[in-house]
């Protein structure tokens, strides 16, 4: 059992290896090979500056990649899909329109169920991102833009089943997505417009989406005195009352731990101004919900609730920790 385990552990570092070296061969072409790195920049701004879709197509173990990149694709704002070549040729090919740009996936480059696909894009002047090892191929011949990757060693024993390969062209497809989103400067909160469901979608949600607003949040002026603070605080039931200036801007925040160290104290000569926070963590309405908790649970000044203001520091909203833990950012 032990000669079992350690040889079939050693196929697999073996395959991993194999694998490992096809991505440093791919780093290392993007850096040396000036065709390879021009195509990629060429592609890259071409996708950028794309006003139709994008689409994905490729067969067998292609296929099953194209279908991952376009899915990365569309979750980073790039609105793309799937076209099976073989279907393409029974009717899909309306689903390709002028100003779409085609990325095709074939190791080969001769695949033939591309071929009614590559001539759709000669009729209809459709650009198209051929990505593929064999710079001599019907597919980098007729690509716009042909990404002609290093051809490396399969992992396979065999030399046969795509996987060395099939891991070059997920990454350089992983690449295209992720160097496009960079240079749209598209930030964790766009990401979660498009996965707003699951574990993801609540860490991705945005402080708008979960705060008080308007009559909800608590507001008192700085000469309020104390026990109408704490009449405010109790109405809007948020253990915390926000102090404005006569033009509406926040200085200052009272909470329940404020009341409390005032206990000693004859409340009835108190007015806001004598116990408030003058120095209130503020912050943007498009803070990411899971930053804002990070905030609150600063182990030096732990906090409740936060306030959201405009730029004039106009209270514009007001979360309470528990806000985000029913949200389930945690």
């Amino acid at each position: 059992m032990t000669s079992f385990l350690h040889t079939t552990i050693q196929s697999a570092c073996k395959t991993l290896s194999a694998e490992i070296k096809g991505i440093q061969d791919l780093i290392e072409a993007l850096k040396k090979d000036s065709y390879l790195s021009t195509m990629f920049i060429n592609a890259v701004n071409l996708l950028d500056n794309n006003k139709g879709r994008v689409i994905l197509t490729g067969i067998g173990k292609s296929g099953h990649i194209a279908k991952k990149i376009q899915s990365t694709l569309a979750s980073t704002g790039t609105p793309s899909f799937f076209v099976h070549p073989a279907e393409a040729a029974h009717g899909d090919l309306g689903m390709i329109q002028p100003g779409d740009i085609i990325i095709a996936i074939s190791a080969s480059g001769e695949t033939e169920e591309l071929s009614h696909i590559v001539a759709h894009t000669k009729r209809f002047d459709i650009k198209i991102i051929g990505i593929t090892s064999n710079i001599n191929s019907t597919l980098a011949k007729n690509a716009t833009i042909p990404l002609v990757v290093p051809k490396s060693n399969e992992a396979c024993p065999l030399g046969l089943a795509p996987t060395t390969s099939a891991i070059i062209q997920l990454a350089i497809g992983d690449a295209l997505a992720v160097a496009l989103l960079e240079k749209r400067n598209f930030t964790a909160s766009d990401f979660g417009l498009y996965h707003p469901g699951g574990r993801l979608g609540s860490r991705l949600k945005i402080i708008r989406d979960l705060m008080h607003v308007k009559e909800e949040i608590p507001l008192g002026s700085e000469n309020m005195p104390i026990h109408e603070a704490i009449m405010e605080m109790t109405r809007k039931a948020l253990g915390c009352i926000g102090i404005t200036t006569k033009d509406g801007s926040l200085i200052g925040l009272i909470t329940d731990g404020d009341l409390r160290r005032t206990i000693d104290k004859d409340i009835r000569t108190l007015t806001a101004k004598d116990i408030m926070n003058r120095n209130p963590l503020i912050v943007d309405q498009d803070l990411l919900a899971a930053e804002a908790l990070h905030l609150m649970n600063n182990r030096n000044h732990p906090v409740t609730c936060l306030f959201i203001v405009d730029k004039n520091r106009i209270p514009i909203g007001v979360i309470h920790i528990h806000d985000l833990l029913r949200a389930g950012i945690a």
